[in-house]
């Protein structure tokens, strides 16, 4: 189940990229957002963690943090920040704000879209490092 969260999360960035490289900038929000969530189930399945069928898991990382190599522990805060900012971000990029009238593509531009797109790719890169530790030694 891990290694198929990781799988899907790499879909999820090159899908982002794509969709930065095409000017979707909403999209490609909430792949990089998909990818993080990803990212950080497949860490926390890969531990015996069952978490939440929620977006944001970030909390449960610092709840089980000693189940992680130091190196990893120490990008805890910023797998966490980064999981909340873009869970928050995960509606608006898909319906925009409805009761306000404005579209995706007015709340987002291309410095969100590199912005998530660079976080869920370190982010991303972390998990993949952390699993093959863990599973190929």
């Amino acid at each position: 189940m891990a290694r198929d969260f990781l799988r899907r999360a790499r879909s999820r960035l090159v899908d982002g990229e794509s969709a930065l490289r095409r000017g979707d900038y909403p999209d490609a929000v909430r792949y990089s957002q998909e990818c993080v969530e990803l990212s950080l189930k497949a860490c926390l399945r890969t531990v015996g963690v069952e978490y939440p069928k929620v977006h944001d898991v970030g909390d449960l990382l610092d709840y089980y943090e000693d189940r992680f190599p130091e190196w990893f522990r120490r990008e805890i805060p910023l797998f966490r920040r980064v999981s909340r900012e873009l869970a928050l971000k995960r509606i608006p990029s898909v319906y925009g704000l409805e009761s306000e009238g404005k579209p995706a593509g007015e709340l987002f531009g291309r410095e969100d879209a590199e912005e998530a797109l660079e976080s869920a790719g370190r982010i991303y890169a972390d998990c993949e490092k952390f699993l093959n530790e863990f599973y190929d030694g």
